[in-house]
């Protein structure tokens, strides 16, 4: 990575996906206005398609020589592009639409576009773990039963209409449902058995709405963090959710783990899920941390005049 904020001008895309952006035109001019005033060349446009969400406009935007690429939409696209840049020295901007970005949320980053812009232009850059599920990557959490219910039962209408309270609706209709037999195996230990509504593997610890779930968990400390969840009835479900919201030390009907690979095993096929994205359903969710993998564009800190680096990405 450059090493300091007044190297030369760096070439960048953007990977955008026209849905979750309201005004195309709009967006296409403040890139273009705040990278040029930078002194940047004018950037690649991809746009994502119903086929490919993001991914292969990432990799066309690596082989045509970028240096940046900006993530332009939900999560969605977000994890799309960090699929491809996952190894590489090209660093991810996200410049969160629609209801927002978990990614963003979880490293403070701006929902602002104009505020995007301009930390990207700092140059300041952390190196982040990832996760992986066959193949493909995530950056927040990866999640088995009950979340997975929850996001296939919220439509895209409500959550652009109303944002994120649009899941509660969702929640609401798995509350009672029956819970699954798991078996979790964290690295090399044996098996755990456990009746569980939900396993979430998590690299960053925030849920949508700002809530945090896990404590903890860091996007760079090489591992993985397990939340199993047991509620049986509503009462469980209610004292788990208080907790959380107030921030409690102890919440019931939790356990929590690490491990820097985990396989979760359920008695019957189960939703699933990647950064809030349904993946196809299955038995088992096999997931391995990608060690210091993503460059990532982050506010420098106050008073530094030198870039956050650090060594190159694992592959």
């Amino acid at each position: 990575m450059e090493a300091g904020p007044h190297g030369r001008p760096l070439r960048s895309a953007v990977v955008v996906n026209p849905a979750k952006v309201a005004d195309l035109g709009v967006v296409r001019r403040t890139v273009g206005d705040t990278l040029a005033a930078a002194g940047w060349p004018e950037p690649l446009w991809f746009e994502t398609t119903v086929d490919d969400s993001g991914r292969g406009q990432t990799e066309q935007a690596i082989a045509a020589g970028v240096e940046v690429v900006f993530a332009c939409g939900g999560d969605g696209t977000v994890m799309a592009c960090l699929g491809a840049l996952a190894g590489t020295e090209v660093a991810l901007a996200v410049l969160p639409q629609g209801t927002g970005n978990l990614l963003a949320a979880n490293l403070g980053l701006s929902n602002d576009l104009a505020a995007g812009l301009a930390v990207a232009v700092q140059r300041g850059r952390r190196l982040l773990d990832v996760g992986e599920v066959d193949g493909q990557h995530f950056a927040v959490m990866a999640g088995m039963g009950f979340d997975a219910h929850m996001l296939a039962a919220t439509s895209e209408t409500t959550k652009r209409r109303i944002g994120w309270p649009a899941y509660l609706a969702g929640a609401a209709r798995h509350l009672r449902d029956r819970p699954m037999t798991v078996w979790i195996r964290l690295d090399d230990q044996s098996p755990l058995r456990r009746r569980a509504r939900s396993v979430l593997v998590a690299n960053v610890g925030r849920l949508q709405g700002g809530v945090r779930l896990l404590a903890d968990a860091e996007p760079d400390d090489g591992y993985l963090d397990i939340a199993v969840l047991t509620p049986r009835t509503l009462r469980h479900w209610l004292a788990l959710a208080w907790a959380v919201v107030r921030r409690r030390e102890r919440v019931p009907r939790m356990e929590v783990f690490r491990a820097r690979h985990v396989e979760i095993t359920s008695n019957r096929a189960q939703p699933r899920e990647l950064d809030g994205d349904l993946i196809e359903p299955g038995h088992t969710l096999r997931v391995r941390i990608r060690r210091r993998a993503l460059w990532l564009c982050v506010p420098r800190p106050a008073g530094s005049s030198d870039l956050t680096t650090s060594t190159t990405p694992s592959r």
